[in-house]
């Protein structure tokens, strides 16, 4: 059985790739825009992709949320790091982002326990 890191990355990758093949300019272009703006410069990657995860927390988008989590692991943040980023958000952000905060958590458990990242 897939989990959600599975499900979640399997689907990424499967429609950027339907999207991208589209051919579009403006999408490709707006695609790799987002990726230079997370490559380090005169902040370091990790930095970067907490700064991503607090934004995608107080503007409430999930799958947004799931990458940065993803892709703050994989640059070696801490689970500290990512709850100090969590509270940010959540100041930043007020009430309303609980509910995207306990989806983080849970997301953010499970990569831990699977060790996926």
């Amino acid at each position: 059985m897939m989990g959600k890191y599975d499900e979640f990355t399997l689907f990424r990758q499967k429609m950027n790739q339907k999207i991208l093949a589209e051919g579009n300019l403006g999408i490709q272009r707006f695609f790799a825009l987002d990726d230079q703006a997370y490559r380090p410069g005169a902040l370091d990657a990790k930095t970067k992709e907490l700064m991503g995860l607090v934004a995608s927390l107080v503007l409430r988008c999930d799958d947004c949320i799931s990458y940065h989590v993803i892709q703050a692991k994989e640059k070696s943040a801490t689970r500290a790091e990512l709850f100090e980023a969590f509270h940010i958000a959540l100041v930043v952000g007020g009430s309303i982002v609980i509910p995207h905060l306990r989806r983080a958590v849970d997301f953010l458990e499970e990569l831990e326990e699977k060790g996926k990242c």
